[in-house]
């Protein structure tokens, strides 16, 4: 009988977070504060499946209308460099959530937060999940188009995380803050090293040829 209850539980955890984060996101977070769900639960049931969305997306939008980069034709690539670009894109999607979830556990006690591993991997899927639900701009992949989807989305995301850590993560605003600020700290640092990551591939070829 315990067994199905830790079990029915963990099920509504996850449909909890699947649908509610989006619209009640305080409410989300007050419900895992008091959960301490598992790390590869939240990863393999939940995390994952968000993911995979924007690949996705961008494979398919690439696929058949091809990248507007500001140019007058659209970029179009093959099959095979498309599917490359998508599962690195997977990859470094995973990469990043991992990383960051390790990075905000890492820091929790520097701050008095919550040491649960789980509870991180929980926290930084929910911040992410807007993007990863607004990454269906990646369908119609013009540039301009999708930095207006993204770039209020981004915001979004990060009120979800100065929001969220407070509350999900059991320590006083000021402090939650300061977290949240460390944490878009490494993020912009990320995400800034991605970018020339991803330019150096294109200029070997991987990717839109920009070599020369």
């Amino acid at each position: 009988m315990q067994r199905w209850q830790r079990v029915s539980m963990s099920n509504s955890i996850y449909s909890f977070l699947l649908f509610k984060a989006l619209y009640a996101p305080k409410a989300a977070f007050a419900r895992l504060a008091a959960e301490d769900p598992a790390p590869l639960r939240i990863l393999f049931r939940y995390s994952l499946w968000l993911l995979l969305l924007p690949p996705i997306f961008s494979f398919a939008g690439a696929a058949q209308l091809g990248w507007r980069l500001g140019a007058t034709e659209p970029l179009f690539m093959s099959s095979n460099a498309l599917a490359l670009i998508s599962i690195g894109y997977f990859c470094l999607l995973f990469f990043g959530l991992v990383t960051t979830a390790l990075i905000s556990r890492w820091m929790a006690d520097t701050y008095g937060a919550n040491a649960s591993f789980g509870r991180h991997v929980a926290l930084i899927t929910i911040v992410g999940e807007p993007l990863a639900v607004a990454s269906i701009a990646h369908l119609f992949p013009d540039v301009f188009f999708n930095a207006l989807v993204l770039i209020p989305t981004t915001i979004w995301a990060m009120y979800l995380l100065y929001t969220g850590i407070p509350l999900a993560l059991g320590i006083p605003p000021e402090r939650g803050m300061l977290m949240a600020s460390s944490l878009v700290g490494w993020l912009l640092v990320a995400a800034v090293s991605l970018l020339g990551i991803s330019m150096s591939l294109w200029t070997l070829g991987i990717g839109p040829l920009l070599g020369v």
